[in-house]
């Protein structure tokens, strides 16, 4: 083991520096030689990178955003672009690849473990919290965290006029992002995937309208819905316009988008980016290859890439109990 290749791939979560610092200067401490390279897999098959050095990176670890920057890269899904991507893992001796990022990349890491000997080696780098394996990925927390306090300002307004507000949160094709910030702004209604059903659509409408209806009419004044981005048949606005027509319920929206993902990490995004991005150097060492590390249970887990990206990772159960339960029984 003499030489490491870094990059991160698809959406940017904020940690993703404080890991890549952590994987830099661990590299340094075992005589490891470290290569970044830019816009994800695009600088792979560009053969367009910078030798990271602790003097580039030590004071990355309260940036967001990623200093190796980030990007699609369609090129990936067609052979040619593989096989150009293992040609410069094999052109600069890269003995194993670390890529931080979600289950996208994960699949272009396998893509390469394809055609190339090397040790390839996954970090969990995406808002969505949606990787198996492991409990929170990097930039969840931060995510959340975002959100949280925009809401609590919308709360704000949402209180001055009696009105309800529709947010809608990231988190792609999961529900973690819009249960977990939900549950900590005291939403009325979440609507992810883990609860809402296309099939009983009005009755799920129907619902909503009465519960929004009672809380005004007992003057408990704002509404907040939290909603799940590629959810509702139309988004917000679609179900804005519902609410009005349906049961002529004036409401606000708010998308947040972009928003969550960046600004600079909260502490556990950096100390869980720190973790990991140890940790890989340790597992590269060690021989260990075609993993994704993560945390589970407070502890450092291997699991096998193919699994990460094959298996399920749903909500607590206990959050989605809970908010149909004792949380919001008082608007029936």
């Amino acid at each position: 083991m003499k030489k490491i290749a870094l990059l991160t791939s698809g959406g940017d979560a904020p940690g993703m520096n404080a890991a890549i610092r952590a994987i830099v200067l661990s590299c340094e401490y075992n005589n490891l030689s470290c290569l970044g390279f830019y816009h994800g897999y695009n600088g792979l098959i560009e053969d367009d990178f910078i030798p990271l050095s602790s003097q580039l990176v030590n004071a990355e670890i309260k940036n967001g955003g990623t200093l190796l920057k980030s990007a699609r890269c369609p090129a990936m899904m067609t052979e040619t672009g593989v096989k150009q991507a293992c040609n410069t893992l094999l052109k600069n001796d890269i003995d194993c690849l670390i890529v931080i990022g979600g289950d996208g990349s994960f699949h272009g890491l396998l893509a390469i473990k394809a055609h190339w000997q090397g040790q390839v080696i996954g970090l969990p780098g995406t808002i969505d919290n949606d990787l198996y394996g492991c409990d929170k990925t990097i930039g969840f927390a931060t995510a959340v965290n975002t959100a949280t306090q925009a809401i609590d300002k919308i709360r704000d307004t949402a209180n001055a006029f009696d009105r309800a507000f529709i947010v809608e949160v990231m988190g792609r094709h999961s529900g973690h992002i819009a249960f977990q910030v939900g549950l900590s702004c005291g939403a009325e209604s979440i609507f992810s995937f883990e609860n809402y059903n296309n099939e009983n659509h009005r009755e799920i409408l129907k619902d909503l309208i009465a519960k929004i209806q009672t809380q005004q009419l007992n003057r408990k004044a704002s509404y907040l819905v939290v909603l799940a981005e590629n959810l509702w048949p139309g988004g917000a606005s679609a179900l804005q316009e519902q609410l009005k027509a349906q049961g002529d319920i004036e409401s606000a929206i708010c998308i947040l988008g972009h928003t969550q993902r960046g600004g600079a990490p909260v502490p556990e995004d950096r100390v869980l980016a720190t973790q990991l991005g140890l940790k890989a150097v340790d597992s590269a060492l060690s021989g260990d290859d075609n993993i994704m590390l993560g945390l589970s249970a407070n502890q450092l887990a291997k699991t096998d890439l193919n699994e990460a990206v094959s298996k399920n990772k749903p909500v607590d159960d206990e959050f989605i109990t809970a908010h149909k339960g004792p949380l919001t029984h008082y608007l029936k």
